[in-house]
């Protein structure tokens, strides 16, 4: 997901700087039949923007996830969600 965001940022002229874009994710299991099985992925993005870029940003972010080919191929078997802090840097 976090390359597919990337990618939907640059489309949109954002360019951020050295550093600025971190992602996190987290993965929970649950034990099925005594194999334990992934159900739920969670993303966390922490992005230091550009000023006046917050507009261009949340749209590349509501809708990164449905071009995720790896969410879509997860789509039904696996929760995929994601959180974002942005920041906008001077």
């Amino acid at each position: 997901m976090a390359g597919t965001l990337v990618a939907a940022l640059e489309a949109r002229q954002v360019k951020l700087e050295e550093g600025a874009f971190h992602a996190e994710a987290e993965g929970l299991n649950e034990v099925r039949d005594g194999l334990p099985v992934l159900t739920e992925i969670r993303v966390r993005y922490r992005l230091r923007i550009p000023p006046g870029t917050r507009e261009a940003v949340e749209r590349a972010l509501a809708r990164h996830s449905q071009r995720c080919p790896t969410a879509q191929s997860l789509e039904g078997a696996v929760t995929v969600s994601w959180s974002a802090e942005l920041e906008e840097i001077a």
